[in-house]
């Protein structure tokens, strides 16, 4: 709730106006069933047309006051709730952009696409239902009851026992629904979770003819959300009859009572039946609004829980502004790191994990050295590589780039040496050439077509019939996968990094395709420090050292020909992909081979 009321007191004024002109739309309502009762009692009871004229004249200024009021607080409450959610989506997005990968985990991606989207719109029903409906009913209620004493005093002992009962009725509905409609919002989580997985994966699921097995895990979800939802429903679907009877019972007694003392006065009878009416109005209107406050106040609280997650990473140049100012810190930022990296008996493990990914990790990569990383399935490459640009925090050890500990250079700094190609290419919608811009939004045509001649895009690219100005659906869905990844290369190439990382990047292209993009990486990587993961021994053999990996260990850094004399887990590799027969014949030529080819790498630079 403080979470609303931080967000109201920014539209304190248009909040003000909106409650401003719905208080004149209630009082106008308040007025009619009193001037009602006059036109009956003194109009119509004694025939005097004027009477009738005059208070009907009334009347209808007072209806045409109120409909004014109505259309003023209409545009001010949905312009108030609008901005307000419009501010809490972006505060949640902003939040979201400073976690780290560690508290996206946790939080998990479908739950905060819910908090952004369902959550907010809970949020904003609420405010907006405060202007429009929230102060109205109170003020109506209490406004009617007042009226009602006035018209019969001897209804004050009915009135209070009508009013403590339906209090006792609203709060038990608000006690009782709270827990099951913040369970109803972690269930629809789940639902989007099964809903995203789904269609993320839309091609694996008909490839494998598995949607009768997704059609179930979605039925799954979707019969708890509706059993959540079912609960929180019973339980307004008990109260709400029980406050209608109340008043309805309260109705019948006064109509009892008031055949006695007003007897010959119809019009006031009216008046206090119209009354008591927008009594029972206005408190099923308390009901349906505390019922919304019930899910705004749970779903406040899970927006809350965002807002106050604390990074698992902390910012060096969030610190140091702090301290020295913020021009100091841009001038750290738009200074270059050297590429030298160093992991210093470097530990992780994933949160919820016993056994550590990277265990014990002990290398150096000189500035401007390509070093090819190479291990098992899950013997933790990408995990290593995710380190350098602080996607995780080393649970023990050190990671030095330019020989500072990561967590000490300042991330936008850090980040901006660095250009990593992931394992699965990721495009956005957009063109070709704004997804190529990311890299560099200042590149020119020129650059923009030599980084993508370096990773073989230009080709196909030139064949589409709008070229750089072809639109991409979501992550490049039109696209197939070796394209997407060449162009993810090129991308990252355009960058011009001192820091390039190549996580299996290339896995999607053919042999003769992979040879002319590494090609055009050693061309383009002059002076760049390099990291090249792959599953391919052929790919990382001719890198000036290469990383062998398994179980999260290194058991080998060195050339190709140190490892393959020396390293056990890259002999292994070796006679898997080569073939055990040809290594055992023909290693001394691949070895020389290799040799030769690694003779030729300087520098990053492939030479002849």
């Amino acid at each position: 709730m403080k979470l609303m009321i931080q967000y109201v007191r920014k539209h304190l004024g248009m909040f003000l106006i909106a409650v401003l002109f719905l208080t004149i739309e209630t009082f106008a309502d308040l007025l009619q069933p009193t001037f009602m009762s006059f036109i009956v009692d003194k109009g119509v009871k004694n025939q005097e047309i004027g009477t009738i004229l005059r208070y009907g004249l009334i009347m209808l200024g007072i209806t045409a006051m109120g409909a004014v009021g109505a259309v003023v607080r209409n545009i001010y409450a949905s312009k108030t709730s609008q901005l307000i959610g419009k501010e809490i989506r972006l505060a949640i997005y902003e939040k979201v952009q400073t976690l780290s990968y560690e508290n996206i985990d946790r939080l998990q991606p479908a739950s905060i696409i819910t908090r952004i989207t369902n959550d907010v719109t809970q949020m904003q029903n609420f405010i907006n239902g405060i202007m429009r409906i929230m102060l109205k009913a109170p003020v109506t209620c209490i406004g009617a009851v007042v009226l009602i004493i006035v018209q019969m005093p001897s209804l004050l002992p009915l009135m209070l026992v009508i009013l403590v009962c339906a209090g006792l009725l609203i709060y038990g509905n608000m006690r009782l629904g709270y827990p099951r409609f913040d369970r109803m919002q972690k269930k629809l989580d789940g639902l989007n979770l099964v809903s995203r997985e789904f269609l993320s994966a839309i091609r694996v699921v008909k490839a494998f003819r598995a949607e009768e097995q997704e059609q179930e895990k979605f039925r799954e979800s979707s019969r708890q959300l509706a059993d959540a939802g079912i609960s929180s429903m019973r339980v307004m679907a008990v109260f709400g009859p029980l406050i209608n009877l109340t008043v309805n019972a309260g109705i019948v007694v006064m109509l009892w009572l008031s055949g006695r003392e007003l007897t010959g006065e119809i019009g006031r009878l009216m008046a206090c039946v119209n009354y008591m009416t927008q009594v029972l109005f206005a408190l099923g209107m308390v009901s349906n609004i505390l019922n919304s406050a019930v899910r705004a106040v749970a779903s406040s609280a899970r927006v809350q829980e965002i807002l106050d997650e604390v990074p698992a990473q902390q910012d060096a140049g969030e610190q140091k502004a702090e301290i020295t100012g913020s021009r100091e810190i841009q001038e750290q930022q738009e200074s270059r790191l050297s590429g030298e990296i160093a992991f210093r008996q470097v530990s992780f493990a994933y949160a919820g994990t016993a056994r550590p990914a990277v265990c014990e990790a002990d290398f150096t990569v000189r500035e401007g050295e390509t070093v090819g990383i190479i291990g098992p399935t899950g013997s933790g490459k990408t995990t290593l590589v995710n380190l350098v640009p602080r996607f995780y925090d080393a649970a023990q050890g050190q990671v030095l780039v330019g020989g500072q500990d990561v967590p000490r250079i300042p991330m936008a700094q850090l980040r901006q040496q660095i250009a990593v190609v992931p394992q699965k290419a990721l495009l956005f919608t957009g063109t070709i050439e704004e997804n190529l811009r990311w890299g560099d939004k200042q590149a020119t045509q020129e650059e923009i077509r030599r980084a993508a001649d370096a990773a073989c895009a230009e080709d196909f690219v030139a064949k589409l019939p709008e070229g750089y100005e072809t639109m991409l659906g979501q992550g490049g869905v039109n696209l197939s996968g070796g394209q997407k990844q060449r162009l993810s290369i090129a991308r990252a190439l355009l960058k011009k990094p001192r820091i390039l990382i190549l996580d299996d990047c290339t896995s999607a292209l053919d042999a003769t395709t992979e040879a002319r993009v590494l090609q055009g990486i050693r061309r383009e990587s002059a002076g760049m420090t390099v990291l090249l993961v792959s599953q391919r021994i052929a790919t990382v053999m001719k890198a000036d050292h290469i990383l062998c990996m398994e179980d999260g260990r290194v058991y080998g850094f060195g050339t190709h020909e140190e490892l393959l004399a020396e390293c056990e887990t890259y002999q292994a590799i070796y006679r898997s992909q080569i073939g055990a027969e040809e290594a055992e014949t023909e290693e001394p030529e691949a070895s020389q081979v290799a040799a030769a080819d690694h003779s030729r790498w300087e520098g990053g630079v492939l030479h002849g």
